[in-house]
């Protein structure tokens, strides 16, 4: 399936969204992000911000799971939604 960046937006606002309802993984984005909660209102329709939260999901294979399986989509879709956001093309260096 390829990812339109509306598409891959919707999926990124989807996983900002879990992660707002999650008790023990926002505190960690937070920290990591360096982002307030009023900053995750204001730049919930920036795709750079949504890309970031997918690349934070990401760094995990339980958190990948956890977020998909809520939505019952495959594990797979969320590298093929970050690829179609800023800075989600992928490098060759050979």
């Amino acid at each position: 399936m390829s990812f339109s960046s509306d598409a891959a937006e919707t999926l990124g606002l989807q996983a900002l969204g879990w992660l707002v309802s999650n008790e023990e993984l926002l505190p960690v984005f937070l920290g990591a992000s360096g982002a307030g909660l009023d900053e995750l209102k204001s730049r919930a329709t920036d795709p750079v911000f949504l890309a970031g939260v997918l690349d934070f999901l990401m760094m995990d294979d339980a958190w990948v799971m956890a977020f998909c399986d809520s939505l019952g989509i495959p594990y797979d879709r969320l590298i093929k939604a970050r690829a179609a956001l800023p800075g989600g093309a992928q490098m060759n260096w050979t």
